[in-house]
């Protein structure tokens, strides 16, 4: 990847070397990053740039019920939340509410800060393992 912007490769690189785990977290920081930003162009009067947020939080969210293991049984549940999340936002964007966009972020939050705890978890377990053998 040739590119003269450092910015781009860094991110790049840090999407590659990235963990499945590391790679889900940054997803919800993706999406709700996009719901602020919907917010911000709400209170802007800028409904065309709220409408391409709300659209980059729907695709982010997609992409979690899509690469959900429904092997497991929590994420029957975790995909109602999504389903609702997904709807909520149609919502929220067709009657410009940011009330609802707030509702999403707190359930995406939610997400998020038990997931960054998953990882911590199996950090340490995986050091733990180190240092034994």
């Amino acid at each position: 990847m040739a590119t003269n912007n450092p910015y781009a490769t860094y991110q790049h690189n840090t999407v590659i070397t990235s963990t499945p785990g590391e790679l889900t977290l940054m997803l919800y920081n993706g999406c709700l990053k996009f719901i602020q930003q919907a917010k911000n162009a709400l209170e802007n009067g800028d409904i065309e740039e709220k409408n391409q947020s709300i659209q980059k939080a729907q695709a982010i969210i997609s992409e979690l019920m899509l690469t959900l293991d429904r092997s497991y049984p929590v994420a029957e549940n975790m995909l109602i939340l999504y389903e609702f999340s997904f709807n909520r936002l149609i919502e929220g964007n067709i009657k410009n509410d940011s009330a609802l966009f707030d509702e999403v972020s707190s359930i995406i939050m939610e997400f998020r800060d038990t997931w960054r705890q998953v990882i911590q978890i199996n950090r340490q377990k995986q050091y733990t393992n180190v240092d034994e053998i």
